[in-house]
């Protein structure tokens, strides 16, 4: 039997190696959280949700100051909406370790941030510049800095090689636009916003409801709201009227979850989510479920699909949907008989009705429903992702080892 040749053996090789890194995510929170003279950076990293958005992405460097530095900034009183664009203006778009910050090419760099990626900057104010100085020192500094750089490099706190870069720089890099105020959720009116962006029939309904005010009370805590297009909500309407005054408030209510969920979020954190309704036993939770690049929002009873992206800024987040949301606690499961009519014995339903459609079922008080129906729609994405990772790697290593033998 012909050998097979190095190359192909080494292209096996590594597409295994490949899948088993693959699975291996960084957590910029968790690098950073042995380092005591970097808490404060980190803390804000995770008020504001920008470690979030740090996890997500590969090939960056995080810049962090220690806590004098950070006692700086916060002298200031910014918001943290503002806070949060200063710090992703320490978040560079490209891969820089030790050894390739003392080897610049040409002496200069010019990097991108988290904050150009905002849109927030304008012209080159979103870029870094990186100058490899004299002695051994590397300055950091605005791109449209005037003066010597302000910062320095300091030292390398984490490396994964071109995944995440970790290090430390001497001071805050000044930045007149991400220090400019950024609108806080207060000055938002969430009803006009949807309203302007096809969800105009959900947003007048909300307006009539003391729901409304439990959506703007949730907004500065972070909020995502889902809000029926107009077509599912004007369809839905006739059904909403035979709703209860209590009924209502609580349909609506279970259309917003009280924190900040980017869609990249929802991808991710798969499972159940309790709702502005939720409340003790009224459960008035939805499963968060992403099939491809599609999010789904189930019920004990139907499934919505996410169709489009309204707003997405921290702390609000407004996605759109093609149905109206329907909670087992005010209707019931289309072709599911009511518990009565189970207990019925065989010579008294010779006939029986036709279920009612989830539509048609409102309800005065909580619906009976088994317990624990959606434990099998929690399934994390990223479990899944890694056994698929896991097989694939194990059938890799076998076919190697067929090749070689």
């Amino acid at each position: 039997m012909q050998l097979p040749s190095s190359a192909t053996v080494a292209a096996v090789v590594l597409s295994v190696v490949f899948l088993i890194c693959a699975t291996e995510a960084h957590n910029i929170t968790h690098i950073l959280a042995s380092h005591t003279q970097f808490s404060t950076f980190n803390h804000y990293l995770t008020t504001t949700h920008l470690a979030a958005e740090i996890n997500r992405r590969q090939t960056i460097t995080v810049c962090v100051v220690d806590n004098a530095g950070m006692s700086d900034l916060l002298s200031k009183h910014l918001s943290i909406y503002t806070i949060k664009n200063v710090l992703s203006f320490h978040v560079l778009l490209d891969y820089f370790d030790a050894k390739k910050l003392h080897q610049i090419t040409n002496g200069t760099a010019l990097a991108a941030t988290m904050f150009q990626a905002t849109g927030s900057a304008t012209g080159s104010s979103g870029f870094v510049n990186i100058t490899d100085l004299k002695g051994g020192k590397v300055g950091f500094s605005p791109a449209d800095y005037n003066g010597p750089p302000p910062a320095k490099f300091v030292k390398s706190i984490e490396e994964i090689p071109y995944n995440i870069s970790v290090i430390q720089i001497s001071t805050i890099l000044p930045s007149d636009e991400a220090e400019a105020p950024t609108p806080g959720p207060s000055q938002m009116n969430l009803t006009s916003l949807m309203s302007a962006k096809g969800c105009k029939v959900f947003a007048e309904t909300l307006l009539a409801s003391p729901a409304e005010k439990t959506f703007e009370d949730n907004v500065d805590g972070g909020l995502t709201i889902f809000c029926p297009g107009d077509d599912a909500m004007k369809k839905f309407l006739p059904k909403f009227k035979n709703l209860t005054a209590e009924g209502k408030q609580s349909l609506l209510e279970y259309h917003g979850i009280p924190i900040y969920q980017s869609i990249s979020n929802l991808k991710s954190n798969n499972g159940d989510m309790n709702t502005l309704a939720t409340d003790g036993a009224k459960k008035y939770a939805v499963v968060i479920q992403n099939d491809g690049e599609d999010v789904t929002i189930k019920t004990k009873i139907m499934t919505a699909k996410i169709t489009a992206t309204l707003v997405d800024k921290l702390p609000l987040a407004i996605y759109s949907l093609d149905k109206v949301l329907l909670p087992k606690e005010l209707f019931k499961a289309a072709h599911t008989p009511a518990p009565e009519s189970l207990a019925e014995s065989p010579k008294h339903s010779k006939s029986p009705p036709a279920p009612a459609s989830p539509a048609d079922s409102p309800a005065d008080s909580p619906a009976d429903g088994p317990n624990g129906d959606a434990d099998d729609l929690t399934d994390s994405g990223a479990v899944k992702y890694n056994a698929g990772a896991s097989f694939a790697a194990v059938f890799s290593l076998w076919f190697a080892f067929n090749l070689l033998m």
